[in-house]
């Protein structure tokens, strides 16, 4: 009977309280995954404020560094060239992505030890290579910015790391075995690698950017690219016979101990952001923004003006809302500026003799006898 008793009772608390979390989405404002505001609206092209496209061209330098053969060779640089063009998504203020092309021509040289390197003498190798990678693009100073920073936002430092596919040629020319040559039979050493899979290479780097304008940023970019091949840098094939110490071949894949040959580039490029809004949301700093807005409320002065038209009658009564612009001087007034009258005989109480009782105004405000 208890038990009955309270499952009776407990099953209007349980409906009750399922309906009343109950959640129902809806596309009209606000509902219960807004943030309650009654500001709502579908955030689509129209909604957008800012442009969030770019094209990017640039060129500069290139060297080959970490390698067997290296750009840097007795203490001379060996200057090569990079270009790249790269198409820009920006996803949020501090991250996009970009889909980038690049081309370039390193130039390198290595000698090898002992015999073999006076043989030889000095190693020149080229490598011209072609480059297609995905490349995230993290805005460090949206990150790091300050919210009470109202200065003008026109530098901005961002970070690059991304990983593609790339295809090569490499030459390899020495004054022994990779020369020219009928008497012994020789040529250089030539390597073509295919773009596909097992051309993978990864990038990270740094870049200045400077805006211009709505429309342009400039930039100064630094990247490494690391190619996770030793056929790179044009030292020869990568197998595991040509890494034997046993060999006749002439060894520049083991100058250095490492198994990829990296490469640095320097380059300079341009931005053009693409769209009709005024600004570009990677220039733009949300927190910045609300702290801005805030601080301009909190150090607003709002001037209240009263009685702006004056009170020419001086009753108290503001003009902008008096019904009776000429009150005697002396009589008290209503809220709206009328003389008061309190037994309603047509006689203020500022002239009425006998104020609670009505009278003529003849005998003033006093009933006749």
């Amino acid at each position: 009977m208890k038990l009955g008793l309270l499952l009776l009772a407990a099953l209007p608390i349980a409906t009750y309280a399922q309906d009343s979390i109950a959640v129902s989405s809806s596309s009209e404002y606000p509902n219960t995954f807004s943030s309650g505001s009654a500001n709502v609206q579908t955030f689509d092209n129209k909604a957008r404020r800012f442009n969030d496209w770019s094209i990017s061209v640039g060129g500069g330098a290139a060297f080959m560094t970490q390698s067997d053969l290296t750009s840097f060779y007795d203490k001379k640089v060996n200057w090569g060239y990079n270009s790249y063009v790269s198409i820009d998504k920006q996803i949020t203020h501090t991250f996009g992505l970009s889909i980038i092309y690049q081309r370039g021509e390193t130039n390198q040289k290595a000698m090898l030890d002992g015999v073999p390197g006076q043989l030889a003498g000095v190693g020149v190798a080229k490598t011209k290579y072609n480059q297609v990678a995905l490349l995230g693009d993290v805005n460090f100073s949206n990150i790091l910015r300050r919210v009470d920073n109202h200065s003008t936002y026109r530098w901005a430092l961002h970070g690059y790391g991304g990983i593609g596919l790339m295809n090569y040629n490499t030459s390899l020319h020495d004054n022994n075995e990779y020369r020219w040559s009928t008497t012994p039979a020789r040529i250089p050493l030539f390597i073509d690698q295919k773009l596909d899979i097992n051309s993978i290479y990864y990038q990270f780097g740094l870049g200045l950017k400077y805006n211009v304008s709505k429309l342009i940023d400039i930039e100064a970019r630094t990247m490494y690219i690391i190619s996770g091949d030793d056929e790179f840098d044009g030292g020869g094939w990568a197998s595991p016979n040509d890494y034997n110490p046993n060999s006749t071949v002439s060894r520049y894949n083991t100058i250095n101990d490492r198994r990829s040959d990296n490469m640095w580039t320097v380059n300079l490029g341009v931005s053009f952001k693409l769209g009709k809004h005024m600004s570009h949301l990677a220039w733009h700093d949300p927190l910045q923004e609300a702290y801005y807005r805030t601080n301009v409320l909190e150090n607003a002065s709002t001037d209240f003006v009263v009685c702006e038209k004056g009170d020419n009658d001086n009753d108290g009564v503001c003009d902008d809302w008096d019904r009776e612009l000429n009150t005697p001087a002396g009589a008290r007034v209503d809220g709206a500026g009328v003389a008061l009258d309190m037994d309603l005989d047509g006689v203020i109480d500022l002239y009425d003799k006998c104020v609670t009782v009505p009278g003529p105004a003849e005998n003033n405000g006093c009933p006749t006898k």
